[in-house]
């Protein structure tokens, strides 16, 4: 399953995720399964920015490979989104409207964000 040269949508995403769990993986793994998966991610994400962009140091021979961590939360994403029968495309625009409506104004006034980043 080689999508090398092809743009990948959210949907393609999902649809490609739904067919390598029901014929490379068997079948999907239970919701509660993909949660502890979801978390488990989330810390590899961490556990790098801490050593990139924090104050951490990497252990000797520690991959820190963010783009693959960062890969691996979308794949699990597209997962728990199919088992729940989620469009993530259309969940994804409704979000960004929710935000550009509810934030218009309000980082605009955030004195935290308008000071200088040095």
């Amino acid at each position: 399953m080689s999508l090398n040269n092809e743009n990948i949508t959210i949907a393609k995403a999902q649809e490609t995720v739904d067919s390598w769990i029901n014929t490379i993986g068997v079948r999907y793994f239970s919701p509660l399964t993909n949660m502890a998966i979801l978390t488990e991610e989330v810390g590899e994400v961490a556990r790098i920015i801490a050593r990139t962009d924090g104050e951490q140091s990497p252990k000797p021979g520690e991959k820190l490979d963010l783009a693959d961590e960062l890969a691996d939360l979308l794949w699990i994403t597209c997962a728990i989104a199919n088992q729940h029968g989620i469009n993530l495309e259309e969940a994804f625009r409704n979000n960004l409207n929710k935000k550009s409506v509810r934030d218009s104004e309000r980082h605009k006034k955030n004195a935290k964000l308008l000071k200088n980043n040095t």
